[in-house]
């Protein structure tokens, strides 16, 4: 089994890319108030939970309201 710290250079990477999607998923749901399913309590639960980039990328696809 490899060492934690042979997998920190691939790791790093990755949980910095989730905490930005994660941000940037959480600031649209609160700065706006109009979804295409859902509303804001539902979409906050889906991207908190599925935080491993699914959440956030479910939400982008099917709650965020086009411009």
């Amino acid at each position: 089994m490899p060492d934690i710290k042979e997998m920190l250079p691939f790791l790093i990477p990755l949980i910095i890319a989730e905490i930005i999607l994660l941000t940037v998923t959480l600031r649209h749901i609160f700065t706006h108030k109009n979804y295409k399913r859902g509303n804001r309590t539902l979409w906050v639960i889906v991207a908190i939970i599925g935080m491993e980039f699914i959440g956030p990328v479910i939400y982008f696809l099917l709650g965020k309201e086009d411009a």
